[in-house]
């Protein structure tokens, strides 16, 4: 305000402005509002979400990265929340919910102590100062594991598919996860992008499985092609298999039959021609990534030879890496050794649809898995089950460890950060003690989305934990038992990468004390010739006055 009493305005008095405690607690209100859509939906027993677009498709999962993905959250707020369980996502793959549910309580518990007095900048600092130490005794607990303890890796999927697949088929399909993932595995790295996962609706689950090398969704073009070739050589071509156009227009003048006859057999031996090359070159299988002319395709096939056309660039690449083969531009210069081979071809056709299985070969840098269920919506939600369950595996396979899950490597971390929390002096210590109480909210929820008394649960798993580190809930009896001797382990990286996504957003948010929202003000229209644009410079233009 000046010294005539009049105030000053800097903003516009027209925006939208939220300032101190009331833009904290709308920030913490919007965190938390994310944190319970998900919350039902941690661990075994968790509960599933029904998602409906606005085409009326639906999706029915209890995957907290799918869930938060598909939502439509404006709140800025609440966008960063997701935005903890992207990062979970890209990073490890697993423990999305548990990140969105750990950073809520942190908000929550931060807001209770805003409320006595404490202010936010001194949450933060013991939040940091906690999530440091967290980190080290997550490392600290973390057991040794690595593509020799197959047995292990499989555990690992088996947690991570628990709750979202059907138990029934948990242990085949973390060893189809297990053995995808270490066949791509190579120099401490496992690259998910050349393990393919397709999709066939109409089978039983349990007839999911892992091939050691490409399946395409192609068949042979002749509907006499052999179903199954034994050692095929296979062929790569990526140039047309067809009579080619002219670039410009071009008319041919024929006057009797006979050059009629004539002009068709020189096209027809333009390209057998092409098709000699590749039976010259030993190949008994032929894709192509461009077009292929029917009479190639017959051609071939009277010699015994499966041929398809237009396969996907990227379907050449995974035929390529698995099978070794080199895809050829110029049909004059395949030879013997541009073909990849493989130890069976086999085509699951029904008419002119189906699927081409290149098996057992040898070496492969691509390998597939073949999702199979009665439903879209059953596939669909393997496919997630899978995706994290390769993730986690990767994990693993490059970290070499893993910690005990079912909340057990969680409570152990809280209480230590507990004992931790009175070493340190001033009101640091009260937020330190309460990053262990959220801590604790992730078992808690465990046990109360299984239908366990929570209270009770958290009590016997705190006692159990004076004489066994690794204690963790056993959701079937209510007990703490050792998690590392059930099978229920989580990557180190999974617990790590919580934390320090957790804490981050926690403290994004208790940093911000006032939200500034701009209305945008549309500009008046302006005719084109009174554009500054249209003028020659900045001058005025010249006038004609009579006197």
């Amino acid at each position: 305000m000046d010294k005539g009493g009049q105030p000053i305005f800097i903003i516009d008095p027209n925006k939208e402005q939220t300032k101190g405690r009331d833009a904290l607690s709308m920030n913490i209100a919007a965190a938390k509002a994310v944190a319970t859509i998900v919350k039902s939906t941690l661990g075994p027993r968790g509960m599933d979400k029904m998602l409906v677009n606005p085409l009326g498709d639906i999706t029915i999962t209890n995957d907290g990265a799918t869930i938060l993905h598909d939502m439509d959250i404006e709140h800025p707020t609440a966008k960063m929340i997701v935005e903890v369980a992207q990062s979970l996502e890209n990073s490890a793959g697993d423990g999305t919910t548990s990140a969105v549910v750990f950073t809520g309580a942190l908000l929550e518990k931060a807001e209770a102590l805003i409320e006595k007095g404490v202010h936010p900048a001194v949450v933060v600092k013991g939040y940091r100062l906690a999530a440091e130490k967290a980190v080290e005794m997550f490392e600290n607990l973390a057991v040794s594991a690595g593509e020799e303890d197959r047995d292990l890796l499989v555990k690992t999927a088996s947690t991570s598919i628990t709750g979202k697949a059907s138990e029934k088929y948990n242990r085949l399909v973390a060893e189809l996860c297990v053995s995808a993932v270490l066949a791509i595995h190579e120099g401490g790295k496992a690259d998910l992008k050349h393990i393919i996962l397709t999709k066939d609706v109409g089978r039983r689950v349990e007839d999911t499985e892992f091939v050691e090398g490409v399946v395409i969704d192609k068949v042979a073009l002749d509907k006499n092609s052999p179903l199954k070739i034994v050692n095929p050589n296979i062929a790569l071509i990526d140039t047309p298999m067809e009579t080619g156009k002219t670039a410009n227009k071009a008319k041919l003048q024929i006057s009797t039959v006979s050059e009629i006859e004539n002009f068709v057999k020189q096209e027809d031996a333009a390209l057998f021609e092409m098709a000699d090359y590749i039976i010259r070159a030993g190949a008994n299988a032929v894709f192509c990534s461009k077009g292929m002319d029917d009479k190639v395709a017959a051609y071939l096939q009277s010699r015994g030879i499966y041929a398809t056309r237009r396969v996907k660039t990227d379907d050449m690449q995974h035929l390529a890496d698995a099978t070794g083969g080199r895809p050829v531009r110029n049909i004059k210069e395949l030879t013997e050794k541009e073909l990849g081979h493989a130890g069976l071809l086999e085509q699951d056709r029904d008419e002119d649809q189906g699927k081409t299985y290149l098996r057992d070969c040898k070496g492969a840098k691509s390998v597939s898995i073949v999702l199979r269920g009665g439903t879209e919506h059953v596939v669909d939600n393997l496919e997630r089950a899978i995706d994290d369950a390769l993730r986690v595996v990767k994990c693993v396979v490059e970290d070499g460890k893993v910690v005990a899950g079912g909340g057990a490597s969680e409570m152990e971390v809280a209480l230590s950060i507990r004992s931790y929390a009175s070493s340190i002096g001033g009101r640091e210590q009260t937020a330190i003690t309460a990053f262990a109480e959220a801590l604790e909210e992730i078992p808690r929820t465990i046990a109360r989305n299984a239908g366990l008394d929570a209270i009770d649960s958290i009590l016997n798993l705190r006692a159990k934990h004076a004489e066994n580190k690794n204690a963790g809930l056993n959701i079937q009896t209510g007990a703490a038992e050792d998690m590392l001797e059930k099978g229920v382990v989580d990557p180190l990286r999974v617990k790590v990468n919580t934390i320090k996504a957790g804490s981050e957003a926690a403290a994004m948010v208790l940093r911000v004390d006032s939200m500034l929202r701009a209305q945008r003000a549309d500009m008046q229209e302006v005719k084109p010739e009174h554009m500054a644009s249209t003028y020659d410079g900045m001058s005025a233009p010249a006038l004609n006055m009579r006197r």
